[in-house]
């Protein structure tokens, strides 16, 4: 693992610009594919399924199936699902927007009223592994906002994802995944329902799928490789490091950074690391590639470059310094805040905003699952009390006619009137 010195500024500059370089490759497949389910839906659909997901058998997962996973399930892993979907319902029932009702003025009654949306669309990754707990935190959230129908796609659903589906509530699974199960959710066909919205992670192909569909169904976020960066004062160098390598195992493009203003302490946790990386995989790669130690002149210096970096993950040993740090997907506080804990237990859902994006928002939550809307009530005093605001401005944009839609109710011509 790398350590930097913070005064190498280009190489600190990398870190901070994470503007994704997409495959061009990967563009033009995913966009032909887009393009092929969008225009002749289940014809192509079925057969990419049956090319890149190795489908041989009905595309459906039908009830009965996925009751048989719950009940077939090993004890103590029923029990660890049923236990995470609690957290996850716990934490989801306080993230909805509440509606309410103001009067601004007499006679001017705004209402926020706040609906679930009616489908929405879960994508389960299923690489090495599936990965019920992404079902968890996808399906979960969106019934606790009151969804009526929870579409899960999985390329290849074990027992543990049909277990979770059935504890989470999905109304349906499909034998799906890659670009063309974005697809078949964005525009639908014969066999899958059209969504409202798209959530999940998922690999590059899916990735350009969620970013092509966009314009015509909501998304979550677009998700790249995953990232973690722990701001260390100090701690154990071991621990650290077993959280550095717990993330670095999910991809060879995962990114794992501490930053930290001792420079003991940062040579410390190199050397743990190299004691407890695998001699291959996933996360040896990960590691040489982007593992980087960060040695910063001061704690200031560390929390701004965090903040700046905008992590999926950020750990911090101190509550002074987690109250500074504001620009992360979520943030673990206190020595014993392993980011493994988000990922199945806590509550707080682990599909993160990657990539810089927690610049600008958090992870998934039950709100991403509603639409808020605004009723607007007016009365005659309610109008004519606003007119001398509304008037002046519309006259100073020059929509003359906005004014003239106020003044024709307010006028006291008793033909204007009726």
């Amino acid at each position: 693992m790398r350590i930097l010195p913070s005064s190498r500024r280009r190489a600190v500059a990398r870190l901070v610009d994470r503007q994704l370089d997409t495959d061009p490759t990967i563009t033009r497949r995913v966009a032909t594919i887009v393009a092929a389910v969008r225009q002749s839906g289940d014809a192509a659909l079925l057969r990419y399924a049956r090319k890149f997901d190795q489908l041989s058998g009905p595309v459906e997962v039908t009830q009965e199936e996925i009751e048989e996973g719950l009940r077939g399930l090993d004890p103590d892993l029923k029990r660890a699902l049923r236990s995470a979907a609690a957290n996850i319902r716990r934490v989801a029932r306080r993230q909805i927007p509440r509606g309410w009702r103001t009067e601004v003025r007499p006679g001017v009654n705004i209402e926020q009223v706040v609906t679930p949306l009616d489908r929405v669309g879960c994508y389960v990754p299923a690489g090495r592994y599936p990965l019920p707990s992404s079902l968890l935190m996808t399906a979960v959230p969106a019934r606790v906002a009151g969804v009526r129908e929870v579409i899960v796609t999985c390329p290849h659903p074990d027992a543990t994802v049909l277990a979770a589906a059935a504890i989470a509530g999905a109304t349906r699974l499909y034998r799906l995944g890659g670009a063309h199960a974005v697809a078949a959710l964005a525009y639908g066909t014969a066999t899958i329902p059209k969504v409202d919205k798209i959530v999940g992670p998922g690999n590059a192909y899916v990735a350009a799928a969620k970013a092509q569909v966009a314009a015509t169904c909501p998304i979550d976020f677009y998700a790249g490789p995953t990232e973690i960066v722990i701001i260390a004062t100090g701690g154990n160098p071991t621990w650290i490091a077993a959280d550095l390598v717990a993330q670095a195992e999910h991809d060879p493009d995962a990114r794992a950074i501490v930053v930290t203003p001792d420079e003991g302490l940062a040579n410390r946790i190199a050397t743990a690391v190299a004691e407890r990386l695998p001699a291959d995989g996933p996360a040896r790669a990960s590691i040489r590639a982007n593992g980087v130690i960060v040695v910063t002149p001061s704690i200031d210096a560390a929390v701004e470059l965090a903040n700046e970096i905008a992590p999926e993950h950020l750990v911090c040993d101190r509550e002074s310094v987690a109250r500074r740090t504001t620009k992360a997907g979520t943030v673990f506080v206190g020595h014993y805040g392993a980011q493994a804990a988000g990922d199945y237990a806590t509550g707080s859902n682990h599909v993160l905003p990657t990539g810089g994006a927690a610049r600008s928002r958090g992870g998934l939550s039950a709100s991403d699952f509603v639409h808020v809307h605004s009723v607007q009530r007016l009365t005659q005093t309610g109008l004519a009390g606003l007119a001398p605001t509304i008037l002046p401005l519309a006259e100073a944009e020059g929509l003359h006619a906005h004014a003239e839609s106020v003044r024709v109710r307010l006028s006291r011509n008793r033909k204007d009137k009726a």
